[in-house]
């Protein structure tokens, strides 16, 4: 049990992002972009200081660099993906994002050359026709794709990156240091637009505390904890199901229809996925049957 932990934590946070893609698109529709931004990783840092404050100096210049860092990455992750959400459908940015699962064995081998065999580059292949596909009968626009595959890139880059400190560092104040950066980051960003006022409505409100404390402050959190575990690449396998959770809940929620060439696009990024790290399906396996031996 122990062993699987970190993958069903893993999974856990997989769902709550895959819901949050339809809190988010509701709420920009009353509440500016950067603001909503600002407020949201402002709740997670909120969350976070107390505890982690006496582990900061653990971190050291260095680590508080290297948090910053993927905070920054982070940050311009969700710019891309919730300005390309406010364009799209919920169901078909969550199948986008879910292309940095294929994305993330190719910055191992620009980063650290470890080479992908022909797999890889197979079920990158896929991905690209799968959203060729999906682009095509999105209910918003190909430049929304766009903009959430630019930040699904961003993400695969931080999670190939968090291998290589998640174990040089303490979870909970890395954590921190990322959230502060996010905030801050987008601080300037609303200041800088005039998007400075407070959330209003339980809509908003809804989605802010959500996104805050679950999908950010706890899900980078498990992240973090779970990277000192296990790799980068099973990480990123198992949040392949985020854009399956995102589908479902925009079909449920949100009404999303995509039609059948556009499911059929999305059955061909989750082939690549597959394709790609055939080690998928025995993971998930492993998972199954801990879920029916508990």
């Amino acid at each position: 049990m122990s062993r699987a932990l970190p993958l069903l934590a893993l999974v856990l946070v997989t769902a709550i992002w895959g819901v949050t893609f339809v809190q988010i698109k509701d709420a920009l529709e009353l509440y500016p972009l950067f603001a909503f931004l600002a407020v949201r990783f402002a709740i997670a840092v909120a969350v976070l200081a107390v505890p982690a404050a006496p582990r900061l100096r653990s971190l050291g210049g260095r680590g508080a660099l290297a948090g910053a860092s993927l905070g920054a990455l982070l940050a311009a992750g969700y710019a891309l993906q919730t300005a390309g959400l406010e364009r799209t459908t919920v169901s078909a940015a969550g199948f986008v994002t879910g292309m940095y699962v294929v994305l993330t064995p190719v910055f191992a081998l620009v980063l650290f050359r470890l080479r992908p065999g022909v797999a890889v580059w197979l079920g990158v292949a896929l991905a690209v026709a799968g959203l060729a596909m999906l682009s095509g009968v999105s209910a918003g626009s190909v430049t929304g794709d766009l903009m959430v595959l630019a930040a699904a890139a961003l993400y695969a880059l931080q999670i190939a990156l968090m291998e290589r400190f998640a174990p040089r560092y303490e979870a909970l104040a890395f954590t921190t240091a990322e959230m502060a950066a996010a905030f801050l980051g987008f601080t300037a960003i609303a200041v800088a637009a005039g998007q400075v006022e407070l959330p209003r409505g339980a809509t908003v409100w809804g989605a802010l505390l959500v996104t805050g404390v679950f999908a950010s402050a706890f899900g980078y959190l498990v992240q973090a904890w779970a990277q000192q575990r296990t790799s980068a690449t099973r990480t990123a396998l198992l949040f392949s199901l985020e854009p399956v959770f995102a589908g479902i809940f925009g079909y449920a929620l949100a009404g999303d229809r995509l039609g059948l060439l556009g499911w059929a696009g999305c059955a061909v990024i989750l082939t690549g996925i597959a394709v790609a790290e055939p080690g998928a399906a025995g993971a998930l396996a492993r998972l199954v049957r801990v879920w029916r031996a508990t």
